[in-house]
């Protein structure tokens, strides 16, 4: 199936950069965030054990390359936060399926269940559709604008030969490529610092993770594990 929607920047990032600052942020968010981070309630939850796990699972990440400081979960909705659960699917277990409309990506389990994280994805005319696969995986990527980007954000192209891999890099500590028949597509999976981008459309066609739960789906995808994007 052919993906369908605009052909989206190589790592996805989009955005305005802030007067005098060129960061990972601007790139990613720019005037869409305003947009995208309505309606991120319900992020205070009585649930002591809910807090407590999403602590955990989101807590630092010391061990790494570039150290993940820990999530800031007061700024993420706790119907975002990773968990498994009921799903029926004809897919494959391992495959992974990306929910657009409801900001949700599934590893698939088997025997009717899956592992959910929450994600950021495309916003209005950066959406599409369709099969691919993980064509290659890579680790605190370095991450290069295209011509267009360059086009509509010249301070942008001090990183023409690349941006390496670190904190304020836009494809973060791990990074999905999506490709079919043989051909990376330009869109990515990818690692997200942004808590408050989570139950967003702002890419220009990616799909972002918390880092903590990109690296725990990262480590279980293989190259070659089908990608299926349902229609937003």
């Amino acid at each position: 199936m052919t993906m369908q929607g605009r052909t989206a920047d190589a790592g996805a990032m989009d955005g305005v950069a802030r007067p005098g600052l060129l960061n990972r942020r601007s790139f990613l968010v720019g005037s869409a965030f305003g947009v995208g981070a309505l309606g991120l309630g319900g992020c205070a939850t009585s649930d002591g054990l809910l807090l407590a796990e999403a602590r955990n699972t989101y807590g630092p990440m010391p061990g790494e390359k570039f150290p993940i400081p820990a999530v800031d979960i007061s700024k993420v909705d706790p119907k975002y936060y990773r968990r498994t659960v009921s799903y029926e699917t004809k897919e494959a277990p391992g495959t992974i399926i990306v929910d657009p409309a409801n900001y949700y990506v599934y590893r698939v389990e088997g025997d009717g269940a899956a592992t959910r994280y929450g994600a950021n994805v495309g916003r209005q005319g950066f959406l599409w559709s369709g099969d691919a696969y993980v064509g290659r995986k890579s680790e605190w990527a370095t991450w290069t604008p295209p011509a267009e980007m360059i086009r509509r954000q010249p301070e942008a192209a001090k990183y023409a030969r690349g941006m390496p891999g670190g904190l304020d890099n836009p494809l973060g500590a791990r990074t999905l490529h999506l490709y079919q028949n043989g051909a990376y597509t330009l869109y990515t999976i990818y690692a997200s610092s942004d808590a408050e981008s989570i139950g967003s459309g702002i890419t220009s066609g990616c799909v972002g993770l918390l880092s903590q739960d990109m690296i725990h789906l990262y480590a279980r995808t293989p190259v070659k594990t089908k990608v299926v994007v349902l229609p937003a």
